[in-house]
């Protein structure tokens, strides 16, 4: 446990010593703050579904620029050899690079908090929706993040990865168009792989198991696969 905490306490540092991690969190918060403001004085409404869908596709194009050198950097510098001949587990290397990715990323969710905190002074929003949608961020944010580490493990390249990952990102994104023009019952399959139908409840104020357990399930299965990568290296 011990050499685990040391390995995740070098992840995250080396991820918040790095401008990367700065700069995409700048940039992820002004444009919220851009689009929250902009959206407060045209609607005159205390609600932030529009924002929380905003921040959803956000994550969707900015994630991947997090995970692409996760492993691909290393594997580049020949450093990962080095690391994984320690007395490491590959397990313990992929859910400390995960646990460090994930922490930057609520980093960017927790700083848009300032938004429902400012309706909550100047207005009266309703609380059920706010409390679903961070919780759907931080889940879709999990998701991406394990499928992303998946592909930086799969490659050498980080610019491979990232590219790959937004890729498959944007198709989860989008792919529910396609469902919807496919016969039944292929077409509630396919739409059942997407980000967006899964996150929309949580957006909306509603909790619903299989969501939780879309984004679950792909977390658990982008953290396996990254881990079957590093044992076949």
């Amino acid at each position: 446990m011990s050499v685990f905490r040391a390995l995740l306490a070098k992840e995250t540092k080396a991820l918040f010593v790095s401008p990367i991690a700065y700069a995409l969190i700048s940039v992820f918060l002004l444009l919220m703050g851009y689009r929250f403001t902009a959206l407060v004085f045209i609607s005159k409404t205390a609600s932030l579904i529009h924002s929380l869908f905003q921040a959803s596709m956000m994550l969707v194009l900015l994630t991947p620029l997090i995970t692409m050198r996760l492993f691909a950097e290393e594997r580049r510098n020949g450093t990962l050899e080095l690391l994984l001949s320690s007395p490491v587990r590959e397990i313990e290397v992929v859910v400390a690079k995960y646990l460090a990715s994930l922490a930057v990323v609520a980093v960017m969710i927790a700083g848009t908090l300032a938004y429902p905190l400012t309706l909550g002074v100047f207005g009266d929003p309703d609380w059920g929706p706010v409390y679903s949608g961070y919780v759907g961020l931080l889940l879709e944010a999990s998701a991406l993040t394990a499928l992303g580490l998946m592909i930086s493990a799969l490659t050498a390249n980080q610019v491979v990865a990232a590219v790959v990952s937004l890729g498959l990102f944007l198709l989860l994104g989008m792919i529910d168009s396609l469902g919807n023009l496919l016969p039944d019952p292929y077409d509630a399959f396919v739409v059942n792989l997407s980000l967006l139908a899964h996150f929309q409840p949580f957006a909306t104020g509603a909790l619903y198991l299989s969501d939780v357990g879309f984004f679950v399930t792909l977390t658990l299965l982008g953290l396996l696969f990254a881990v079957r990568a590093l044992a076949r290296r």
